[in-house]
Order: C-alpha cells, then structure tokens, then sequence
C-alpha cells in the first residue's frame, strides 16, 4: 500500500509564501514641524561605525603637538554639552579575540579647575546589556524593562533623566590635565558571531572650556595573560600618537549632487543642537485645530536631506567641524530630543475623539497625493524606541505613558493616546523622545479625528 504521510508532512512543512505588500495611500497632510534645534553643542562619534583598529574616533583636541594633526578638530565645549558615541567591536580572524575598550578622555586647557557636572548618562553593550529582540510593535512601557538594542536603551535611560551609576555625578579635571569620562569594554570573546557594540549618551555641563575626544584601543595583557583596560597614560599616548581609527566608512554624497544614489555616512564631528523644542500649533494661534472628522495631519520627525516627505523641512542638525570623509550632516538625528507641544482645540459644536499616533510611512515626498504606507508593512525594521506623551485624560486626572514602539518600514501607527475632546475643549499634550540610534528616519507624528 502507497503511503502518502510523507507528502502530507512536506506539504505541511512549506509554510504559505508571505502576501507581497500593497502600497495604501492615507490622504492626511504633511506639514512642516515647527521648532527648532537649540544651540548645544554635540560631540557625535559614530564613524567608523566598526571599529578593528586602534585609534582616534573622534578628537576635538587642537592639532599642535600631534603626530597625525589631521585627526583633531580643534574645537572646546564649555558650558552645556552633549556626547553620544555609538560604535561596533568585530574581530578581525577568528583567532584575534581581544577586547576592544572605547575611552572617551576629556582634557582641561586652561589654568583652572574645571568641574563637569554629569547630568544624565547612560552606555549599554549590545550583548548581554540590550541585545537585539524581537518585540510587538506597542508595548506600555512605563518602568522601562522593554528595549531592543544598546542605543533604545541608552537614550530611554536619558529621557528618564537617569544616570547610570557608573557615572560619576561630578568629574573635576585640574589645570592642564585630562581625564576619563569612559573606559569601557567591548567584548567578543565569547559571542558567535564575535560581534559587539556599544552605545553611549551623557549630557553634561561644565564650568570652562574642555576638549574631549573618543579612541579605540585593545586591552592590554597582563603578566598571567588575563586583560586589562588601559590606562589614562595610554589613552593619552594613544591620543598623540594615533591617526584616526578604521576601516573607514563609506564616504557621504555630496549635499549639492541631485543624481544617482545618496550615501549619507556615518557622523563624526560636531554638531549644533541637543533637542528640538517646538509647539505646534495653527499660524498665528496659540492652538492646534483637530482635524475634520475622518481626517488626519502629520508633522515629520527627523527628516533629512533626500528625506523630507514633501514639507521641504530639513532637522538634521548642522555639523561645524567634521572629518572629510564623513556625514556632512547629523541627518538621523540621533540622541536628539524632540520636545513637542500640541494644544489640541475642538472648534466644532461635537464632542470628537483624537488620537496621537507616531508613523512610518514610505520615504516618498510626493505627499500631495496622500502618505504612503505598505499593508502588510516591509520586513526591514526603521524604528525601536521609547515615546513618552503627556496630558489630562477625559476625567481631567494627569497621565504620563511611556510606550516602546517597533516599527517596519511602511507601518501606520497605534494610537499612543485616544482623547474625547467636548466642543470648544482645549486639551494640552505633551509629547518627546529622544532619536533612537537603531532606527532609520524619517518618522511622522500623526493627529487624527475619528470619523463619528
């Protein structure tokens, strides 16, 4: 007798091929996102993103003295700051298994103290701290235990306003000395495959001008073979001493050429602008009419050159010293905040329900003829991060949620909050995150009126 149980578990065992995306048309209006960057300076290292040989990441150190004096770009912060470094470790062969340490050194030119004042701080490894899982796309996350990635992670810990306790709350560097503001490990030993990274946001503040500068370097061995992270001695050598770190990545497309494909680079060097603080609100009100019933609008977040879904609105912020062969802007926006402000006015006679949404439509800037989303949405993962939003629920009782949101590319939003606005109510949210550097831009913030 014939027996067909194998061909009944071959069929079982072919899963059915996934439908192919359908490109939907939302007809909601883009607008331009009003605000600005403010004008704190950022030190931004993230090329080379992989990091296989030791060397100067980013330097803002003055040149004089230097080996390779085309590694340093002479710039000092003073006052409110920024750092946010974000780099891979990848073996080299198979047999190269050294630890990778990321120093970020901070040196005192002038002839007194200097005091940083570290006001929020945050650094993960990808493995074991915040590896790369897979999440819903909405998950309430007020106690902050989803993330996915070291960079959600880092910059959910900052918007909380925390300070890891491996940071101190205060560096105080003497005259004409330097010291560490991080000497952390990025291992591979033990990974398959032997591939690490390592992301880092702090915001500081100090009370004169500083120089600061991230390095790679291998630990250092010890007589009984064990390693060691290196010292301030080293990491200063290694500063005076090194050219800039590799393999280097892909350089960027120049920011006048219209044709062919853009590359955008990697960013390293400094950039004007921590958050972005804006209201949203009708020209020359101070309040943001709902939309129709049925209807919806949407302001960008974090558009970019080649990336401005039809407003013409560029956020990347402007980078005043950089190296050649990296971004010519901070396009991304990464560990920037945005601080949004939507005074929400139901000018109709109804009671109309409003819902806040973030998006991730199609980078298209044809949006005159609607947003484009895919149904179901692409395999690729464009965003991984924590929003938090604010405001008085129907009952007027102040509520502040925190929602971790995965998004693929082309995939509408869940409401983040769903509000039944009387006629004439005015109604304040507040909502901010800060640009999760495991994400790829743009995004739209979404305010929609549900249609009756």
């Amino acid at each position: 007798m014939l027996s067909f149980l194998p061909i009944l578990t071959l069929a079982q065992a072919s899963p059915t091929p996934a439908p192919a995306p359908q490109e939907i048309v939302q007809q909601q209006e883009m607008r331009v996102l009003p605000g600005q960057l403010d004008s704190v300076l950022v030190f931004n290292s993230n090329s080379p993103e992989v990091v296989q040989t030791e060397g100067v990441l980013l330097s803002t150190f003055p040149p004089t003295g230097k080996r390779f004096p085309t590694a340093h770009l002479n710039q000092l912060f003073n006052g409110r700051f920024d750092i946010f470094a974000h780099h891979i470790a990848r073996a080299l062969t198979p047999q190269d298994l050294r630890t990778l340490y990321l120093g970020i050194i901070v040196n005192n030119p002038g002839k007194q103290p200097v005091t940083i004042d570290v006001l929020q701080a945050a650094s993960y490894l990808s493995q074991p701290d915040a590896p790369f899982i897979a999440l819903p796309s909405f998950l309430e996350n007020d106690d902050g235990r989803f993330f996915s990635g070291p960079g959600g992670r880092a910059v959910d810990n900052v918007l909380r306003g925390q300070r890891q306790d491996s940071f101190p709350a205060q560096l105080v560097i003497p005259p004409g000395q330097s010291r560490m503001l991080l000497n952390a490990a990025i291992p591979v030993k033990t990974l398959t495959p032997p591939l690490n990274g390592r992301s880092t946001l702090m915001r500081l503040r100090s009370t004169g001008g500083v120089y600061v500068a991230s390095l790679g370097m291998f630990a250092k061995t010890n007589s009984d073979g064990s390693e060691r992270a290196p010292t301030l001695d080293e990491w200063q050598t290694l500063l005076n001493n090194a050219n800039v770190s590799g393999p280097r990545d892909k350089a960027p497309t120049p920011i006048e050429q219209t044709t062919g494909n853009v590359i955008y680079g990697r960013v390293a060097g400094v950039a004007i602008g921590s958050q972005w603080n804006g209201q949203l609100v009708d020209p020359g009100r101070g309040t943001l009419s709902i939309p129709q019933p049925g209807r919806a609008f949407s302001y960008g977040l974090a558009t970019l050159h080649k990336g401005m879904l039809g407003t013409g609105q560029n956020q990347s912020a402007q980078i005043i010293k950089r190296y050649s062969d990296t971004a010519y802007q901070a396009h991304g926006n990464y560990g920037i905040q945005y601080n949004l402000t939507l005074p929400l006015q139901n000018n109709t006679t109804q009671t109309q329900t409003v819902t806040l949404a973030v998006e991730t439509p199609l980078k298209r800037e044809d949006t005159k003829q609607g947003v484009r989303f895919l149904q179901p949405p692409g395999t690729s993962t464009n965003f991984r991060g924590t929003v938090r939003v604010r405001f008085n629920n129907d009952r007027g009782l102040p509520q502040t949620r925190y929602v971790h949101l995965v998004q693929k590319r082309g995939q509408q939003g869940e409401p983040l909050v769903t509000l039944k606005l009387q006629p004439k109510e005015r109604r304040f949210v507040q909502f901010d995150f800060i640009y999760p550097p495991d994400a790829t831009p743009p995004q739209i913030l979404t305010v929609r009126t549900v249609q009756n």
